[in-house]
């Protein structure tokens, strides 16, 4: 019997998203000043005000509150009368030193013999049905905002759009987990107030995006998966009605409550840890990257169409307490799953200094992995700027997205005979 999965988004003006860009952009400038800084810094955002708190051990000062001001802005809120601008907004700074408990499980006179900066599990996946084996439905999701935020900043075809925005999408599977259609879209976007009654305004905004944003989305696709989008698919644009206030003034945003949306939108799984604002050294964050990074290049070498890796820590220790490997029944080798897992940890070295060097995390990276997902995206080569009144100026070239590279597709063939 055929199955319904659904996956959803949100936009870079969303307010958990707006806490996780600052927090990222604040990261990102202590890594540019100071390489080997240590962070953990969460964001509040709400009506008029931002609170930036956490642990920081860094050899580098920042000005905190314009780096803040600078991401708002960024992403739009620039006006008066979205309640919460980057010119007006209070910016408070509760940020102290990383506690020495925590820092001596984790630095040690030998680099490579780092410690763990917490215990947990962490979980990478990939699967074939996407062309950058990402789960299909928040894919879409994920296109979606992207593009309505492009119609957003041109301000042409759709002039109205506010920052803030949602989008879900519900797919029918076959019993062969193939994908057959697009059961349901639904897209929330904040927007100017109109000047006529609402429901000629709620009708403007459904044609809108039913006519304009979705065939944008539908063209990013592959011919195959353009096949999807049906003459029957049911829309919910905007169905509470009128959606003016929003964003941080609407409701209150913070650091880390997007972890499902920011890794498989419900697919594979999670182990609960979020991202943003925490330097490598945590491994909630690089192992979540390592992880993704081997179950890419596992699919795309052809172990299995479909690949879930789990690694877990304890705070302190170098080597992991243990990796698995589940292909849900769908490897293409005559190896069971432990038996790949065994293969996988001699590839992949997985002690937290050794992740950060293979994928050289170490570097001001991290703003771009902020909205609209940590994986998924193409891997690049940017030169960035950072400027600070007590550090100057400087600029560094980074690759963005290592994790996404398909480096190791060549080992794994070998390793595995194929």
């Amino acid at each position: 019997m055929a199955y319904l999965f659904t996956s959803e988004s949100v936009s870079e003006g969303h307010p958990d998203k707006v806490a996780d860009q600052i927090s990222d952009a604040l990261l990102d400038h202590f890594l540019a000043f100071d390489s080997e800084s240590k962070v953990a810094c969460e964001t509040l955002v709400t009506t008029g005000q931002v609170v930036l708190a956490g642990e920081v051990k860094s050899k580098t000062y920042l000005d905190l509150q314009n780096i803040a001001r600078d991401v708002i802005n960024n992403i739009g809120y620039t006006k008066g009368e979205y309640q919460f601008s980057g010119d007006s907004c209070g910016v408070i700074s509760l940020i102290h030193e990383q506690s020495q408990d925590i820092n001596q499980g984790v630095d040690r006179a030998s680099k490579e013999e780092q410690g763990a900066g917490d215990q947990g599990m962490m979980f990478g996946y990939a699967t074939r049905e996407t062309e950058n084996y990402m789960p299909l439905a928040l894919d879409i999701s994920h296109k979606i905002l992207q593009t309505l935020a492009e119609l957003r900043r041109e301000g042409k075809e759709i002039a109205y759009l506010r920052p803030d925005a949602k989008a879900q999408v519900t797919i029918e599977y076959s019993d062969e987990d193939v994908p057959q259609r697009i059961v349901t879209i639904v897209v929330s976007t904040q927007h100017d107030d109109f000047d006529k009654d609402d429901e000629a305004m709620l009708q403007k905004i459904k044609k809108d995006i039913i006519e304009i944003l979705i065939p944008k989305v539908k063209a990013l696709l592959p011919e195959n998966l353009q096949k999807l989008f049906t003459d029957n698919i049911q829309y919910h644009i905007n169905p509470t009605g009128k959606f003016v206030i929003g964003g941080p003034h609407g409701d209150t945003g913070l650091t880390g409550r997007k972890i499902i949306i920011d890794t498989y939108g419900g697919k594979g799984a999670h182990g609960g840890g979020a991202f943003s604002g925490k330097d490598p050294s945590k491994v909630d964050r690089s192992a979540a990257y390592a992880a993704r990074h081997i179950a890419k290049n596992l699919v795309a070498a052809g172990v299995a169409d479909e690949v879930l890796i789990q690694v877990s820590y304890a705070i302190g220790v170098v080597e992991p307490t243990s990796i698995s490997v589940n292909t849900y029944g769908k490897a293409h080798i005559q190896l069971k799953d432990g038996e790949i897992a065994k293969i996988v940890e001699k590839l992949f070295d997985m002690r937290p200094a050794a992740i950060e060097e293979r994928l050289k995390l170490r570097n001001p990276i991290y703003l771009e992995t902020a909205a609209y997902g940590h994986m998924g995206k193409t891997p690049q080569t940017v030169t960035k700027v950072f400027e600070s009144p007590y550090n100057g100026r400087i600029e560094k070239e980074v690759e963005l997205f290592t994790w996404e590279k398909l480096d190791h597709v060549a080992k794994i063939k070998e390793a595995f005979s194929l």
